[in-house]
């Protein structure tokens, strides 16, 4: 038997795993349109992953080796389709979770994290002999054009894909990808990745229509929409966290009368609203945050007319925010809907004197709890009370008597609090009570001064004592011991102490 000839591969070898370790093809004698459809038949032949991966290599070093005109030699068609094969290669694979492990941790992940490097490795290799190709004389410019034209996307993708830090990704392939966008950037003389996506289509991605800004994005409107909607319902969280935030950037940036145009707006909220019966705090976070930004767009400037008020969406967003805080005991919630909830009462202004009666227990109970060292959910409620007071003063003096209360017990409860919670927290909690006191005290026409009088004669504390004189020293005009007993009532007159006879302050 001659030695040239072809040996049988071993039981169970596919015939392309010794071609793989070998070289495709030696570039000073096989021209590209020979060296290419090679190793797209070998990579396409079913051959095993570490055939693959074995050809990828191959490939990246021959293009290394070889020279610029070499792979001019190719057309455009046949390196967009080189590019795009091996851009399905490096794709994420559909991952499970199962055991609790992660693709990180999970021998599959780290090995698709393996080719995603070595193929950026090869399109950095491709993108630096078509810059090399930009500078040889006598090249016509519209030769580099055409092949960028052809593999500038499918390029794109993949750094975008593997550029950040995902489940899927791993340091190397990371850093690789950056590279690759880099050079991608630098090839097509682009400065920055939003100058790059206005001219492109490319764009039904998450994370390309967070990098479009005003005016261009309304442009792709109609591609990135649907996309992002789909995304937000997604069955994992992640995926829907990322859908929200393409719809937050698409309401920021797209003009509102586009918006407003085939109801579009109106789909957006209602797929928002239905995120709200989340239980993920990470999600209903984003969720929030985009809705307020929604409900400018989706409702026009309240008017005065005869008619009933009609129920707005701001309404049924807060008659459900309020409804899901006070049966919340998860934390991380309790702190989000309360830090949301004064941007509510900003947005509904003096129409929040209909959500009174439910918002007042919700103060109340949050201000009873500490929830931390932070205080974020208390110190977000005392700033609610705040905004609620400015807008609905007139509707405080019925009101007085529960709030005064609230706010009383939480200022004891701060300044004999011994935990661990930082004295700028507590500062800040008794910097904004005292703020709702002397902003009660002036809606009420100086009862809160009269109520307190007692309290701060016989107040023990310092730090308390110092926050109650700021409102004896309130210059507004106080009523007599008689008025207020008759306008606050006899009862909770004397729980305030109009006689100064409690000593527990």
């Amino acid at each position: 038997m001659s030695e040239d000839k072809a040996r049988p591969s071993p039981a169970g070898q596919h015939p392309s795993v010794g071609l793989a370790t070998g070289n495709l093809g030696d570039p000073g004698s096989s021209p590209a349109e020979q060296v290419l459809p090679r190793f797209l038949r070998l990579f396409g032949s079913g051959a095993p992953c570490t055939a693959k991966l074995g050809l990828v290599r191959d490939l990246s070093a021959l293009l290394e080796a070889a020279d610029t005109r070499w792979l001019l030699g190719a057309t455009p068609a046949l390196l967009q389709e080189l590019v795009i094969v091996l851009s399905r290669y490096a794709a994420p694979l559909q991952w499970e979770p199962e055991g609790g492990r992660s693709p990180r941790e999970d021998p599959s992940g780290a090995a698709g994290a393996e080719r995603a490097a070595e193929v950026s490795l090869v399109f950095c290799n491709i993108l630096a002999k078509v810059e090399e190709a930009k500078n040889l004389e006598g090249l016509d410019s519209a030769v580099t054009g055409s092949i960028l034209c052809q593999v500038a996307g499918p390029i794109f993708i993949c750094a975008v894909t593997h550029g950040a830090e995902r489940p899927w990704t791993q340091p190397r392939s990371q850093c690789e990808a950056q590279e690759l966008l880099n050079a991608l950037l630098r090839v097509l003389e682009y400065k920055s990745i939003p100058e790059f996506l206005r001219g492109t289509c490319e764009d039904e991605h998450s994370w390309f229509v967070v990098e479009i800004q005003r005016p261009w994005l309304g442009d792709h409107l109609e591609k990135v929409l649907p996309p992002s909607l789909l995304l937000s319902d997604d069955y994992r969280v992640e995926n829907k966290i990322l859908g929200v935030q393409c719809l937050h950037h698409i309401i920021q940036n797209v003009p509102a009368a586009v918006l407003g145009q085939f109801n579009r707006v109106q789909v957006v909220y209602h797929a928002l609203f239905n995120h709200l019966y989340s239980r993920e705090a990470q999600l209903v976070q984003v969720v929030l945050l985009c809705i307020l930004d929604v409900l400018p767009v989706l409702e026009r400037a309240p008017q005065l007319s005869p008619k009933p008020r009609r129920v707005t969406a701001s309404d049924k967003v807060l008659q459900l925010l309020l409804t899901h805080m006070e049966a919340e005991s998860q934390l991380s919630l309790r702190r989000i809907y309360a830090k949301s909830l004064p941007a509510f009462v900003e947005r509904l202004g003096i129409r929040i004197v209909h959500h009174l009666k439910r918002l007042q227990r919700v103060i109340v109970g949050y201000l009873e709890i500490p929830d931390g060292p932070e205080e974020a959910a208390r110190i977000a409620m005392l700033e609610t009370l705040k905004c609620t007071i400015e807008h609905a003063w007139p509707r405080m003096t019925c009101r007085l008597a529960v709030i005064l209360k609230a706010l009383l017990k939480m200022m004891w409860d701060v300044v004999t609090d011994r935990s661990t919670t930082p004295e700028p927290v507590k500062a800040i909690l008794l910097q904004r009570a005292t703020k709702c006191l002397l902003l009660l005290n002036h809606s009420s026409q100086g009862q809160v001064k009269v109520l307190l009088q007692g309290v701060y004669q016989n107040c023990e504390n310092e730090h308390l004592k110092e926050c109650l004189q700021q409102i004896q020293e309130d210059p507004v005009p106080s009523l007599s011991t008689e008025q207020l007993q008759r306008d606050v009532g006899q009862g909770d007159a004397c729980f305030l102490n109009l006689e100064g006879k409690t000593p527990a302050f």
